[in-house]
């Protein structure tokens, strides 16, 4: 069933747990996520990313998560991530997404609200919902071997933490239906554990509007525990991917190593496709399982 955030994430909320948000790049990670939503019975929010178009153009991967969403067992919302340029925003609105995420965290605040104004308003007219990005959130880089090159530490994210007031102002004066916030997490292979400073959650919870939902992005690598006690202080919204994708990638590698290669590629495919959706299910019963 095609929805768009805004009731799922009120119902979330309001039940205590969260909506997973995970990247579907590609047939086979699409078709795990719902799967493994569909084995729970739980809403949704599926995303293709900018950075992700150069693998696959959205004219290409946005009907067919339409298309999977319509078909699915439970509520799926269809959603641009990180969609930082206008014209690309359009395109997938074009492609029939539900859900756009502007982001414009790089702009002075001033100037990211009054766009994310004039775009909301625009957007709602269309039954679309709306994420933006207040703060700037780290993001890492791997070298060909796997370590983290990046001089990400707890000190120098910090910076990047998002002030509760700002949050309230800017919700207020742009009417968007969620905000993703910085608290402590990055994009990407965390260099070393995060450590999540739930209390900003709390505040910001408290200080925006009760209709505009808490984001956290930045969720795999988080462990267990600090997820629900996020989840707990008001995110209502988890976006997941990296660790996925990885995992996967080291699974199809370690079986083909078993096999000495001897395989079919339609068979490397099907099983990676069983492996997101094992690990996918694992990850939306911490979000469903929110205390």
């Amino acid at each position: 069933m095609l929805v768009n955030m805004k009731k799922i994430l009120e119902d979330a909320e309001k039940g205590g747990y969260a909506i997973g948000c995970i990247n579907t790049p590609n047939v086979e990670t699409l078709r795990a996520v719902i799967g493994a939503a569909e084995d729970l019975n739980v809403p949704i929010i599926i995303d293709h990313a900018q950075v992700h178009d150069s693998l696959i153009p959205i004219e290409e991967i946005g009907p067919k998560m339409v298309e999977y969403a319509k078909k699915a067992k439970v509520p799926v919302c269809v959603h641009l991530d990180h969609g930082s340029d206008y014209n690309f925003v359009m395109r997938a609105i074009r492609c029939g997404f539900t859900s756009i995420m502007y982001d414009l965290s790089v702009l002075p605040f001033e100037e990211n609200m009054a766009k994310l104004k004039e775009f909301t308003k625009i957007a709602h007219d269309l039954d679309i919902t709306v994420e933006a990005e207040l703060g700037i959130m780290t993001s890492t880089e791997e070298d060909s071997h796997g370590g983290v090159t990046t001089g990400w530490t707890h000190e120098t994210i910090k910076k990047t933490f998002t002030d509760p007031e700002q949050a309230a102002e800017f919700a207020r004066n742009t009417g968007v239906d969620a905000l993703a916030v910085c608290f402590g997490t990055a994009h990407g292979i965390y260099a070393e554990p995060p450590i999540l400073d739930i209390e900003r959650v709390k505040a910001i919870r408290k200080a925006m509007p009760k209709e505009t939902r808490v984001v956290m992005h930045g969720g795999s690598g988080v462990d267990a525990d600090q997820v629900q006690a996020a989840i707990s202080a008001g995110c209502s919204k988890i976006n997941y991917y990296s660790y996925m994708a990885k995992a996967c990638s080291k699974h199809v590698y370690e079986e083909l190593e078993k096999k000495n290669g001897n395989a079919f590629w339609h068979e490397v495919q099907e099983d990676a496709y069983e492996f997101m959706r094992r690990y996918a299910r694992e990850v939306l019963t911490v979000f469903k399982n929110g205390k």
